[in-house]
């Protein structure tokens, strides 16, 4: 008997193609990689690894439909940062989401893991409303959960590759380091994800406990590592060999990123204990931001 599909939506990007690596190397499922473009570089590449490459596009429900026939599961992600999303439709990352929850209930997807995060504005009380890539995937993750169709969710935290995905690790011309992330005391925790480490393992454990009956409606911080950005300055600074000094500036540059990084600072992710219990107790092991900064890091900046 062939292997269960899983279909993966956003399989080349960040968080979907860890979920793709994962599937492949565990064997126990067939990746179905989702993309608009089946022909691209990166779609062709996960195919000659040996998942499947089907075309979909998360703005038509029955492309989607199409794509995910036949399929055991489904990993769901929207990218808030898509052009056709990002800055003046800010509200269609949830149509988006909907039209995957909507297309998994229509087609009979037995387990559907949704990658979300935390919703700012309700935790906050209105204070910060202005974070529409967190409070929309919050928004899609209550749809999903009152949706019937059998459910987790992974919660991530601050991409750890972000140092070089967004520029907050920068050489400065004294041949020293720093690491920028505006907004922030000193003095707050930061909750790392090592998405290309960490992500995958999770989805791959939730799929393969799926009929367990305490994983459905449950949401599971993947969380590689929580402290402050001074004591993650020092790890660089001692796998890198060069000094890397923390500095806050006073913007992002823009409301959305201001009001993240005030409220991470202020409020936070999430309370669990890193790494998540619950999910070593299935089987996932973590990795270390000592890891992270040897074998991602270094070979980058070093």
């Amino acid at each position: 008997m062939s292997p269960p599909v899983i279909a993966v939506f956003g399989a080349t990007g960040t968080q979907g193609s860890t979920v793709v690596n994962s599937l492949l190397s565990d064997g126990t499922f067939t990746p179905r990689a989702i993309t608009r473009n089946p022909a691209s570089d990166k779609a062709l590449t996960l195919k000659a690894r040996g998942a499947e490459v089907v075309q979909a596009d998360v703005w038509d429900k029955e492309s989607i439909k199409k794509a995910i026939t036949g399929c055991e599961g489904v990993f769901g992600v929207t990218d808030f940062f898509d052009p056709t999303i990002y800055p003046k439709n800010l509200k269609g990352e949830i149509e988006q989401g909907k039209n995957l929850v909507d297309a998994s209930k229509e087609v009979g997807i037995k387990f559907f893991v949704w990658s979300s995060l935390p919703g700012c504005t309700k935790i906050s009380k209105g204070k910060y409303s202005h974070i529409a890539h967190f409070d929309n995937k919050a928004i899609i993750e209550e749809y999903l959960t009152s949706s019937g169709v059998p459910n987790a969710t992974v919660l991530t935290g601050w991409f750890s590759e972000d140092l070089w995905k967004f520029g907050a690790l920068t050489k400065t011309s004294s041949g020293t380091f720093e690491l920028a992330i505006p907004k922030y005391s000193a003095s707050s925790e930061q909750s790392f994800t090592w998405v290309a480490r960490d992500l995958g393992p999770a989805v791959l454990a939730l799929f393969k406990h799926r009929d367990r009956e305490e994983i459905n409606n449950r949401a599971f911080p993947v969380i590689t590592e929580k402290m402050t950005y001074p004591e993650f300055a020092k790890i660089l600074q001692k796998s890198l060999g060069k000094e890397v000094k923390f500095v806050s500036p006073p913007t992002a540059g823009s409301e959305e990123f201001d009001e993240m990084y005030e409220y991470l600072s202020t409020i936070g992710f999430y309370e669990t204990p890193a790494p998540n219990p619950d999910l070593v107790a299935l089987g996932v092991t973590f990795g270390t931001l000592e890891e992270f900064a040897e074998t991602e890091v270094k070979p980058r900046f070093g």
